[in-house]
């Protein structure tokens, strides 16, 4: 069969045609398309577990998929009651909080009247009234935080009843994708599905270990400086942390504001503190356990932070990078995307030697490639 010559113009509208068509799809199936998409991750991080149970310990198919669904609940359920604890606590605290913000507030607007001879009074006497009336919207914010577990909850239904079909059902869809593909190219095929598997479990593990990490260094930075919340800050850093340069700055700015509001003096070391911990995270920590072969570069990563706000939220801000990274990984092995690959990843550099960093005498981590 003769292939049919296009003019660019030509493969160009059909290109942008796919592309809002694609985007309009998944704007109006974001209630089933993201929960579908995290339970995909979710199954290939639980695929050897799955497999162990079943090779190993002879567990019948759907008896080692719903002991991953119990595990990968119980992570979630100790997730949510962390938080529950914690965001008690803070609701406890809360009008005590107002109070303090309202006098840090004021603290600072004498300061700065002081220190620059300026009158901020008209200013922040607004400002403070629209702070007064934001603090008590009680009311607002139960209904925001009504909301928000309501979808969350929904989210996490629709995520585990898919994670249970994929599972279950993931040779039959592994079969259906390759009958796909002529039968020349099965070998092909079937190597890059494994090598694809391969890598996305790697980046999933990678993103939990450096959750993990930037959490613990977190919490014990904001421990030791005496900052309040410490543990629930350091725990919401981690995660905010999937989300490339926005999540840390959010993070920065919200323990910082807790630090002030709290009546701190500590509030610009906690600012350092957390550059410090970025800049250890993203030359030492993200190489390590993350590794450069999916990493994203800085345009494509805002770029599809907004997309995938603009389409799903705050949840398709989480699940944007690991779509990038899927998308960069098919595209590096598809014959004709391999210049689409290429524009997601960084700057193609000279090969240089690897960074080991020599832990003990007989323990030495060397960055991923």
């Amino acid at each position: 069969m003769k292939d049919i010559k296009l003019p660019f113009v030509a493969r160009l509208a059909l290109v942008l045609i796919s592309i809002l068509a694609l985007g309009y799809l998944a704007k109006i199936g974001k209630g089933v398309l993201a929960p579908l998409f995290f339970s995909i991750l979710m199954a290939l991080l639980f695929l050897p577990f799955a497999n162990f149970l079943e090779r190993k310990l002879r567990f019948s198919r759907t008896l080692s998929t719903f002991s991953s669904l119990f595990v990968m609940l119980l992570f979630l359920t100790g997730l949510v009651y962390f938080f529950s604890v914690q965001l008690s606590d803070f609701a406890d605290d809360f009008p005590v909080l107002k109070a303090q913000v309202s006098r840090s507030f004021n603290e600072l607007q004498i300061w700065v009247s002081h220190t620059f001879h300026l009158n901020f009074a008209k200013q922040m006497s607004y400002f403070n009234q629209l702070l007064e009336k934001l603090l008590s919207s009680t009311g607002l914010i139960l209904g925001f935080t009504v909301s928000m577990f309501s979808s969350t909850m929904a989210f996490f239904i629709f995520s585990a009843l898919f994670f249970i079909f994929i599972l279950n059902y993931r040779r039959v869809l592994y079969q259906f994708i390759i009958s796909i593909f002529q039968n020349q190219h099965f070998a092909k095929v079937n190597e890059a599905i494994v090598e694809i598997q391969k890598i996305i479990k790697s980046y999933i593990t990678g993103l939990f270990i450096q959750i993990i990490i930037v959490s613990s260094l977190t919490s014990i930075l904001l421990s030791v400086l005496g900052v309040k919340y410490a543990i629930l800050l350091g725990v919401l850093t981690g995660l905010m942390n999937v989300i490339p340069y926005v999540g840390i700055i959010f993070s920065s700015l919200i323990a910082c504001l807790i630090s002030f509001a709290t009546g701190g003096n500590h509030t610009l070391f906690v600012l350092l503190g957390y550059l410090a911990i970025h800049a250890i995270d993203g030359n030492i920590t993200l190489p390590l356990v993350v590794g450069s072969k999916v990493k994203i570069n800085a345009l494509f990563t805002f770029i599809g932070l907004l997309i995938g706000e603009e389409l799903w939220g705050i949840s398709g801000m989480f699940l944007s990078i690991p779509f990038l990274a899927i998308l960069k990984i098919i595209f590096e092995r598809v014959e004709g995307l391999e210049p689409w690959g290429r524009v997601l990843g960084e700057e193609t550099k000279l090969k240089k030697p690897r960074k080991k960093y020599k832990i003990t005498k007989n323990i030495t981590l060397e960055e991923k490639e």
